[in-house]
């Protein structure tokens, strides 16, 4: 027999970004005046998560106290599941060739599956198990995780929603997520996801490195871009639920499964710096040229993950929301360009500025290490021969970017797949020869 009880708070959130927060579903949850006394209340555990080394700087170091209804070391041993579309060491792809990539969607499953078993491993670089790099990866699931739990050991999960909205019930709440919106997940925190509209689609970057966080604005001054009250963590509610559960963990790239006879999203209080979060694309505050030029996009810059070079980040998350154009006597969409950073885009909505057509939403594209892109034949003639007096709108999109400094490498499975657009090249083809060299 099962039993079950389930406390949630509606409206479940808090604002605010990489702060301290304190949240209890029950009053008095909370210990005062200490982590760890010799009984917490209510006959709860006092569990740790840490996020960072015990010694990091106190600006830098992220930690939770969970006040939870049984530890988190209570399960029955991890068994191997197979993981054949997940890859987290990319020394085993295969050689990544220079060529630009582009991709359709994936289409969603035939058959039933769930947030986990939907992913799919597209690029990425540097290893899980050296904590350094990232994987990309892009989901299609069409049923609810049925008590199924899972946490990643591996990384942090930054979900970007294309379609479908996803409920993610986590050790230390709710987040109801939907397309424009992100969600990330911390290393280490048991979650679960329902879909509300029975089928879902996205993409996921899944940090191995430093956490991320909000960059800083310098020059811009102490508004603008992603402002940080604009973040959302969710109040603490709890699971207390007995049965027969499965519990799904990550571990350098490969799955694991132990048996649980309870809920472990059994968290009735907690407080720290340490926790999931969301954030509405939507509100991004863009920032761009008024008189000249454009800069570099940078300036669309909303979450970073820092390496060990001052200024060089591992991975940037960039989007392009609708933004009005200003700049005179300038070519308005991106340029074109060669960059030492790698660049693997998505398309949540709409149509992307510098691509007339075979960018679609949930499709993606991967521009490597110095490989030369930019707007295609199309897009180039209507942008060379627009008026630029006149200032006009970019609108009814979001696409986005994960930037790296590191070369990003296609899994096996992303340059076999019959997804990638064998014609990509073709778009450029078109860019005809104007040089005259007796007419300026």
């Amino acid at each position: 027999m099962e039993s079950s009880t389930r406390r949630e708070i509606q409206p479940g959130y808090q604002s605010g970004f990489a702060n301290e927060f304190a949240t209890e579903a029950l009053p008095g949850a909370l210990p005062q005046g200490r982590n760890s006394p010799q009984r917490a209340p209510y006959g709860l555990y006092a569990e740790q998560l840490s996020g960072t080394a015990f010694t990091a700087p106190r600006g830098h170091n992220r930690r939770s106290w969970l006040y939870r209804i049984r530890p988190a070391a209570v399960h029955q041993p991890f068994t191997a599941l197979p993981s054949h579309r997940l890859v987290a060491n990319f020394a085993d792809v295969p050689p990544t060739p220079p060529n630009q990539l582009r991709w359709d969607p994936l289409p969603m499953p035939t058959e039933p599956t769930d947030f986990i078993d939907g992913w799919v491993t597209m690029a990425g670089n540097g290893a899980a198990e050296a904590m350094n790099g990232c994987a990309i990866h892009v989901y299609a699931a069409n049923q609810s995780m049925q008590d199924r739990y899972f946490y990643n050991a591996d990384g942090e999960l930054l979900i970007v929603p294309q379609a479908g909205r996803l409920s993610i019930f986590t050790e230390m709440g709710k987040l109801d997520v939907e397309p424009f919106e992100i969600a990330v997940i911390p290393r280490g925190v048991r979650f679960s996801v329902a879909l509300p509209d029975g089928r879902a689609s996205g993409y996921i970057c899944e940090n191995f490195g430093a956490q991320l966080r909000l960059p800083d604005l310098g020059p811009i001054g102490s508004n603008g871009l992603a402002n940080p009250r604009d973040f959302l963590t969710p109040h603490a509610a709890y699971e207390d639920r007995e049965g027969d559960f499965e519990l799904v963990a990550k571990l350098n790239g490969h799955l694991w499964r132990a048996d649980i006879d309870h809920s472990p999203l059994d968290v009735v209080a907690w407080h720290g710096n340490y926790a999931p979060y969301k954030y509405d694309l939507r509100h991004f505050n863009t920032i761009g040229s008024i008189s000249y030029d454009h800069p570099d996009p940078s300036i669309f810059l909303v979450l970073q993950s820092q390496s060990d070079t001052p200024g060089v980040d591992s991975i940037d998350f960039v989007i392009f929301p609708p933004r009005w154009l200003a700049a005179e006597d300038t070519f308005r969409p991106p340029w074109f360009h060669r960059n030492v950073a790698s660049e693997f885009m998505g398309l949540v909505h709409g149509a992307y500025d510098a691509k007339a057509e075979g960018f679609m939403p949930g499709g993606s594209s991967l521009h490597n290490c110095m490989s030369g892109h930019g707007p295609d034949a199309d897009t180039f003639e209507k942008a060379s021969n627009i008026d630029t007096s006149k200032p006009n709108k970019v609108d009814n999109t979001m696409a986005f970017m994960f930037e790296t400094r590191t070369l990003i490498k296609p899994t096996r499975f992303a340059l076999e797949t019959a997804q990638l657009q064998a014609h990509y090249y073709e778009c450029w083809q078109g860019l005809k020869k104007h040089f005259n060299p007796e007419q300026r």
